[in-house]
């Protein structure tokens, strides 16, 4: 699929952070979200959470850097044939990124058909 601005990309990526439940949202604690071209390492990957899980915090935690939740563009546009397919894909894509940000893991997210 071509076509697909940076600009665009960024503005789908918001529209799905802004379907979230609000209080998804609010239970969210220090962590960013990031677009970039594409992982350097694994260029087929969609998104990285990369962060401790909020389950994993303990009392030490604090004055740490915000976790990332990373889109990769280029990998997200390259799956898909049109902007309503790119669209459900970032969702898909936050969703899933966030579930590891609250502690849920590979296995669970596919089982539910988040994979």
């Amino acid at each position: 699929m071509d076509g697909v601005t940076p600009d665009r990309f960024e503005e789908l990526v918001g529209e799905a952070l802004d379907e979230l439940p609000p209080e998804l949202l609010r239970a969210m604690d220090n962590v960013v979200v990031l677009v970039e071209e594409r992982h350097p390492d694994e260029p087929e990957l969609l998104g990285l959470y990369e962060g401790v899980a909020l389950t994993e915090r303990t009392s030490d935690y604090g004055g740490v850097l915000p976790d990332r939740i990373t889109l990769y563009r280029d990998a997200l546009v390259d799956l898909c044939a049109d902007e309503d397919e790119l669209r459900d894909e970032v969702a898909i894509t936050v969703v899933h990124e966030i579930a590891h940000h609250f502690g849920i893991d590979e296995e669970t997210l596919h089982r539910h058909g988040w994979g």
